[in-house]
């Protein structure tokens, strides 16, 4: 197991965040060799070394943009195989590797529990075997309960009940992963007319974007006894998590169905345009699914759109982008200093200044690596600047969703989407830790002087 090679050589020497990144790196190749094995493709399929390593990268990080059609590229076995890689990229490698060690009966030491706080951001080494085992419950369950709904009601939709069921197993654990792959070849675009199965991978997606430590506590406040409810009390990260997540969803089901409204709304009923808006709202967080062709709606949605995929999904989630938390902080922030203050105040409780910090620094570098993309794939791609912004800002949000051309990118444009696929997967402060100088930096200080800013 691989966990228990931080035991060996000069793998001593590197930090827990260079660890990290070194497994998901292991995890991405391995993933490439499973989905490259012959018995995973259909039969007269052969995919190119590029595109199976860009769908590998895409499910490790679970987004969901992919250069070739997966229902045309793989069997049963390699959805079986593809499902699998969105499960171990969702919870996280040392997660994955935790649970399976665990259930082997092999003991957790101080340097793994280590590694499993810095891959979940927690700030401290106190239950982390425990977290582990309460998020794969709460995913598993959620995941069993879809398939199961899903994978019953399909069976109006496909010819077989086996064939009903693989679309509900994939389907459940396509949308609570965030993965937005789909089997269907068209993704939910089959449901649009299906208010039922929209609204159940609506839930998916939500749970799993909304964050694991919100399930968490949510889960042990409703199964709690109702003396000990009394005193249970949400943390501030569960609330300002919550309240972020679910503002973005109403304001961008909004703004979306008011911007295409005198365009592919025009001709559409209440309930359809309600759905509709609501569901690209939703899918934007991370989910990366669509009910219907992204590229009919308006350039001003299309960057919109953007702008809610740039956010993502919560920290410690199957989602990627620079976080709703980091938005909220910074936001706020913005706010208390032009009324004249200097700490932030949300709900009762002052944000500490090192995680202030570290949201100005995560827009900052997440501006600067989408910029970056955008500037070099303009210069090798004849599309327009809203479409290279809208496949940019899906894969650095690890959402999935394409206007169409993805396929059409040269080499250089999609290792450059690979890379942000991976830097919104493992998030920005850990990509940057990566080069962390962990020698003491002394006790003494210079001459602070002032400087004219703005």
């Amino acid at each position: 197991m691989f966990l228990n090679i931080v035991k060996f050589g000069w793998l001593n020497k590197l930090s827990p965040v260079q660890l990290i990144l070194l497994f998901y790196c292991v995890a991405i190749v391995v993933s490439t060799v499973i989905l490259a094995l012959p018995f995973a493709h259909e039969e007269g399929v052969d995919a190119s070394f590029i595109d199976l390593l860009f769908i590998a990268v895409s499910a490790i990080s679970v987004t969901g943009l992919t250069p070739i059609s997966i229902s045309e590229t793989f069997n049963t076995s390699g959805y079986f195989l593809l499902a699998f890689i969105l499960q171990f990229g969702a919870v996280g490698v040392m997660a994955m590797g935790t649970f399976i060690w665990i259930i082997l009966g092999k003991k957790i030491g101080l340097k793994e529990r280590r590694l499993i706080m810095t891959d979940q951001n927690q700030t401290s080494f106190a239950g982390m075997v425990r977290l582990i085992k309460q998020i794969m419950l709460v995913v598993l369950t959620i995941e069993l309960i879809g398939f199961i709904i899903l994978g019953t009601y399909y069976i109006q939709y496909f010819p077989t009940i086996g064939e009903a069921y693989l679309h509900g197993f994939f389907g459940s654990i396509s949308a609570t992963t965030n993965g937005g792959f789909d089997i269907t070849g068209s993704s939910l675009i089959m449901f649009k007319d299906d208010y039922f199965v929209q609204f159940i991978n609506m839930l998916l997606i939500i749970f799993g974007a909304i964050g694991f430590p919100v399930l968490i506590e949510v889960k042990e406040y409703m199964f709690a006894k109702e003396a000990v409810r009394k005193s249970l009390r949400f943390s501030l990260f569960t609330k300002v998590t919550t309240f972020t997540f679910f503002a973005l969803i109403v304001v961008g089901a909004i703004i979306i169905g008011l911007l295409d409204s005198g365009n592919f709304f025009d001709d559409k009923s209440w309930h359809e345009i309600v759905f509709y808006s609501l569901f690209q709202s939703v899918t934007t967080r991370s989910g990366g699914l669509a009910t219907m062709d992204v590229s009919q709606l308006t350039e001003q949605n299309h960057l919109f759109m953007s702008f809610l995929m740039f956010i993502g999904a919560s920290p410690s989630s199957a989602g990627g982008g620079i976080r709703t938390t980091t938005f909220a902080l910074v936001l706020i922030f913005i706010f208390t200093y032009a009324r004249g203050g200097v700490s932030i105040r949300i709900f009762k409780r002052e944000v500490h200044q090192e995680d202030l910090l570290k949201a100005v620094t995560v827009s900052l570098m997440a501006i600067a690596f989408v910029f970056s993309s955008i500037l070099v794939i303009s210069i090798v791609e004849p599309y327009s600047l809203s479409e290279i912004l809208f496949e940019v800002t899906s894969a650095f949000g690890t959402v999935g969703l394409s206007l169409g051309i993805t396929s059409e990118l040269t080499t250089l444009s999609k290792f450059i989407l690979m890379m942000l696929m991976f830097i919104g997967r493992v998030g920005i402060i850990t990509f940057l830790f990566m080069f962390k100088n962990n020698k003491s930096s002394g006790k003494f200080h210079y001459p602070k002087e002032r400087m004219i800013i703005g």
